[in-house]
């Protein structure tokens, strides 16, 4: 079967740089390596043919010839060709274990791969739901962290007391072995001691040899004033514990504010509705709005209409960050009266005969013009 043109094989253009060759070949090897699709022959495949692409493109000398000359001038050159340094595979082991190296966690070829040791436990995140008032005003929270803590029995090592891990056999120290896939040296974590060079022949009997147990910690976490869902805090140190005493994750707290009641926040600013009744909007008057931090006089001038928004400054939120203090926005909401009687129903009956179209209810008039303007548009 004949061969695929090597910049198809790759999916790049045949002016692309050296670097995006790179990038499409670790794009197409990470996709089809045998590690990942073993036993799929198609699969292994696909990786042998990107990997002789890679070998010939990612060479001038090679990719010159290639361009000229097609496959003609290259044949015998990919692979295992070319009789450049022990084994045949020249500059391009220097070229897999450079591509490769952030995939398996180690090279091809000579020795790139380190030990494990000790290693820094993971980050936790805790959700903490807080009521508005506390996350406005700060407060101090204890909350409960399910985590893993180094035992305490072993001082995290894994081993039985009186005892200490030992050098692994299998990678001889090191924390990897080298793996052969067809025409290359692939360096992987050792199987036997998970990269860490060591094993324990005679485990910690409270741990089970992990170095690490479970338990719930109680953390005081201070909340200052002004912080907003999405924010977080950060307690250093207070994550996962490490492995073989390595150092601690942190612990990071994800703040949720809960629905309020009253009030609703947009960044700094409060907004409320104040529900306001027939008479108050159309005479005026004074009425009480409350805040979080306790209540105020609002003055509503008469003739006020529903939905009016009205604004008391530096009656917000102050953001945590810093900066003057937000307002709070009333927004009034005219509340039709219910349960009326009969006296009162014939009052306002009398009240609406007294109305006077246009004067007393500019804006109803002005509805109804344009509705008739509508229609006579339409000629209906």
């Amino acid at each position: 079967m004949a061969k695929r043109d090597y910049y198809e094989v790759l999916g790049v253009s045949k002016d692309a740089s050296a670097q995006e060759l790179k990038k499409a070949y670790r794009r197409v090897a990470m996709k089809h390596h045998p590690d990942r699709n073993p036993g799929d022959k198609e699969s292994e495949d696909k990786f042998k043919e990107a990997s002789e692409a890679y070998e010939i493109l990612s060479d001038e000398q090679k990719r010159a010839a290639y361009d000229q000359f097609g496959h003609a001038g290259v044949d015998g050159q990919g692979g295992m060709g070319g009789g450049a340094g022990a084994g045949g595979f020249g500059n391009f082991s220097d070229i897999f274990g450079d591509v490769f190296g952030d995939i398996f966690g180690g090279a091809a070829g000579g020795g790139r791969g380190r030990r494990g040791g000790p290693s820094r436990g993971s980050d936790l995140r805790y959700t903490l739901d807080l009521s508005l008032e506390d996350a406005v005003r700060g407060s101090q929270v204890q909350i409960k962290v399910p985590t893993l803590v180094a035992c305490g029995t072993c001082d995290g090592s894994g081993a039985k007391p009186g005892s200490k891990p030992v050098g692994c056999s299998t990678c001889g120290g090191v924390g990897q072995v080298r793996m052969q896939q067809g025409f290359f040296s692939v360096q992987q974590t050792c199987p036997s001691c998970h990269g860490r060079g060591t094993v324990i022949s005679d485990p910690c009997g409270s741990c089970h040899g992990q170095g690490r147990v479970e338990e719930t910690k109680t953390l005081s976490v201070k909340v200052p004033p002004g912080v907003d869902t999405g924010d977080r805090i950060r307690l250093s140190g207070e994550g996962e514990a490490g492995m073989e005493g390595g150092p601690a994750g942190d612990l990071y707290v994800q703040i949720n504010v809960q629905e309020h009641e009253i009030f609703t926040r947009d960044g700094r600013d409060l907004y409320c509705e104040v529900p306001i009744d027939f008479v108050q909007a159309t005479l005026g008057g004074e009425i009480e709005v409350p805040t979080l931090d306790g209540r105020v006089k609002l003055k509503v001038p008469a003739e006020t209409q529903t939905g009016k928004l009205f604004r008391l400054r530096g009656k917000g939120v102050t953001p945590v960050r810093g900066g003057p203090a937000g307002d709070l926005m009333c927004r009034v909401v005219l509340e039709t009266p219910v349960n009326l009687t009969s006296k009162q129903k014939e009052l306002l009956q009398q009240f609406a005969d007294t109305m006077k179209e246009g004067k007393n209810s500019p804006r109803q008039k002005s509805w109804f013009d344009g509705m008739k303007n509508f229609f006579g548009d339409m000629k209906i």
